[in-house]
């Protein structure tokens, strides 16, 4: 009886380690601050491609405006040649203009959404980090459980081998309905497993017991011990 409690003791405390429950925390304020990345990332992704797409627009007319005025410079070219040419120069200094405005407005937009994204990342590091050291200290603890488990069920093999084979195979049956173990101490009245008082009549029957004989508790069925 003693050897099953402490199996089940050993093997509910696996489950039930404040390691667990801190991480089990933990990974709800992870999954918090990624689901607000993820958001932010999602505002963020369409101002950066416009910013890019027109950022590009701006180097090329300023490639154009920069080749239009070399040309211009060094033209041997009639005055109608020469016209036009100043005349798409203007048009295109017009757009360059729009363009490195726009490119502006769209800067000043980024710039807090990409603060707002580095933020983000740099509260979730420290929970990264702390999630990574309760996951190996939970393996640790749960290896050394396991092994203490290893040990306690040898001894338990080896005690449950001692018992006469009617007496064993009324235990099991025990167990195997009640679970945690098949035996019960009775204590002020009350079997200490499924924690009911036990009837005058039935605890009068248990104390008139034998010393190596054993009643089943009339409500979990489990063998009750003197």
């Amino acid at each position: 009886m003693e050897a099953d409690r402490w199996i089940d003791r050993v093997g509910s405390q696996k489950t039930h380690l404040p390691e667990i429950a801190a991480l089990a925390s933990l990974e709800v304020e992870l999954r918090g601050l990624l689901k607000d990345l993820h958001e932010t990332e999602a505002r963020l992704v369409p101002v950066r491609s416009e910013y890019e797409v027109v950022a590009r627009e701006s180097l090329r007319l300023k490639r154009r405006a920069s080749d239009l005025d070399a040309t211009l410079a060094s033209s041997t070219a009639n005055a109608r040649e020469l016209t036009a040419l100043q005349s798409e120069l203007t048009h295109v200094r017009d757009l360059l203009s729009a363009s490195e405005d726009r490119e502006l407005e769209l800067l000043l937009e980024l710039e807090p959404r990409e603060a707002d994204v580095e933020s983000i990342k740099r509260r979730a590091q420290p929970g990264a980090a702390r999630r990574s050291e309760l996951i190996d200290v939970i393996a640790q603890l749960q290896a050394t459980l396991d092994e203490e488990l290893v040990s306690l069920r040898r001894g338990r093999g080896d005690r449950h081998a001692a018992l006469p084979e009617a007496l064993r195979a009324r235990y099991d049956v025990a167990m195997t309905r009640a679970g945690t173990s098949g035996a019960a101490q009775v204590v002020e009245g009350r079997c200490d497993g499924c924690r009911l008082a036990l009837a005058p009549l039935d605890y009068d029957r248990f104390k008139s017991q034998a010393l190596d004989t054993f009643m089943d508790c009339p409500e979990c069925g489990r063998l009750l011990l003197p």
